[in-house]
């Protein structure tokens, strides 16, 4: 008796969360695909229900969501639709996480903490996940909390092009708001042609325990275009501080880049009146009008998880999005 023979086929398929659809329906444009229709609601106690309302069985699944507020309930909604395809026989499932929730608890501080960033791989991991693709990880180590293939995309590329467009006429500093963002500096000064970095060191007075005494721009800003970057922006108190001081010390302008807009809080409101001339952010969460402000300018990371989930999806090369090797 012989085996039967057939054609394998390669079937990819989209899925999409509720929290960002607008950053989804972009995505599904780039790869001309539609989102795959689902039912997803919420019962009267909370508890989130999806259900696909097409065959999944052997399909290349990715399962797109922005864990933005209330990030538990997305989370959760995401970890459903996974565990729901995994049943249903996808063949290989992708979560695509263009935020990764919980990500500045990457290790514990001090004891009887937890390190929740692990926490939300081991609970990917279980629900069925292969693979995990994310976008600007708030520490690179993060990949190694997933057992399996993690596509760490970044937006610092598209950022980086938009800034050089708009100022690369102008005498550009770099500037990392903390001593810790140094390394991200150095890489944005690669980027716009070797210009010159700073930072803004903190001062402690050791007879005022916990609390910041002054600050100290370390690097030349004076009558310079300053550009600060980070990989996010929560409530924008740290930031709104650097580009005030950069000002005092001198800088000509400042423009703030990062690529998430967490905006909680006061933030738009601290952002739009820090003094900065420009505010660049990602569409890695949604930003509703209700925190855009006149010198808010954002990009879309559209295009770039769409060329990513290609790659993947062909068996290529992510890492030749980046730096033009295979």
């Amino acid at each position: 008796m012989n085996a039967k023979s057939g054609t394998p086929k390669k079937h990819l398929m989209f899925f999409s969360g509720r929290a960002h659809p607008e950053l989804a329906e972009e995505v599904a444009k780039h790869l001309n695909v539609s989102i795959t229709p689902q039912s997803a609601y919420d019962f009267a106690n909370g508890e989130t229900f999806v259900r696909f309302e097409e065959s999944v069985r052997g399909c290349d699944a990715f399962v797109i969501e922005s864990h933005c507020e209330p990030i538990n309930q997305w989370v959760m909604e995401q970890l459903i639709m996974v565990d729901a395809l995994k049943r249903a026989s996808a063949k290989r499932i992708t979560a695509i996480m263009p935020f990764y929730p919980y990500a500045r608890q990457d290790k514990k501080h001090k004891g009887r903490e937890p390190i929740s960033a692990r926490l939300i791989a081991d609970l990917f991991k279980t629900a069925g996940a292969d693979r995990i693709m994310t976008v600007d990880l708030h520490t690179a180590q993060i990949q190694g909390f997933f057992d399996g293939p993690v596509d760490h995309l970044f937006a610092q590329t598209l950022l980086s092009s938009y800034v050089r467009e708009s100022y690369g006429a102008k005498n550009v500093t770099v500037v990392s708001p903390d001593a810790g963002r140094t390394k991200l500096a150095e890489k944005w000064a690669d980027d716009l042609g070797g210009v010159p970095i700073a930072f803004i060191h903190k001062t402690r007075d050791p007879l005022r325990p916990n609390e910041v005494v002054a600050n100290r721009v370390v690097g030349e800003v004076r009558g310079r275009l300053c550009v600060v970057i980070d990989d996010m922006i929560d409530t924008g108190g740290t930031i709104a501080k650097a580009v005030e001081q950069l000002i005092e010390e001198g800088a000509a302008d400042v423009v703030v880049a990062a690529s998430h807009g967490v905006l909680s809080g006061p933030a738009p409101e601290r952002l739009s009146k820090c003094g900065a001339r420009e505010v660049v952010l990602m569409n890695t969460l949604p930003i509703p009008d209700d925190k855009r402000f006149p010198t808010l300018t954002v990009l879309s990371i559209a295009p770039l998880l769409a060329r990513a989930i290609q790659e993947v999806f062909e068996d290529g090369s992510v890492t030749s999005l980046f730096d033009g090797n295979a």
